[in-house]
């Protein structure tokens, strides 16, 4: 059975920082796409970062851009956020979703396994 399991959101001041992790069970990261999703209340869904295992490639929304870093570490089967410089606007339950896929991440339309999510708050 395919389990993803995000922690490591908590409150932050602006410009602080945080980790998430994701622990995955029940498949290995080779062939697959992994990512982290965000919704704020009131808002649709948006994708923030991914990683494509075939090749490494990683993706960033623009928003994000120099501020996250997503990483894997397939030995441990967990996946990453460092969010640096965070930001009131970055207040968002996390997510982290898992698909199979050969191709990069960025053009993953659907996403079939997710994580509950995890709370980041950033007060100004």
């Amino acid at each position: 059975e395919v389990q993803l399991q995000a922690f490591g959101g908590g409150l932050v001041q602006a410009g602080g920082s945080l980790r998430l992790s994701c622990a995955a069970s029940g498949f290995t990261f080779d062939d697959y796409v992994i990512g982290w999703f965000r919704q704020a209340p009131g808002k649709e869904r948006e994708g923030v970062s991914c990683i494509s295992s075939s090749d490494g490639s990683t993706y960033y929304t623009d928003s994000v851009k120099g501020r996250f870093t997503i990483s894997s570490d397939n030995a441990k089967n967990t996946m990453y956020l460092q969010m640096n410089s965070l930001k009131p606007e970055d207040t968002a339950v996390y997510y982290c979703a898992a698909e199979f896929s050969t191709t990069g991440c960025a053009t993953q339309g659907f996403w079939g396994y997710w994580g509950q999510g995890t709370q980041v708050t950033v007060s100004s």
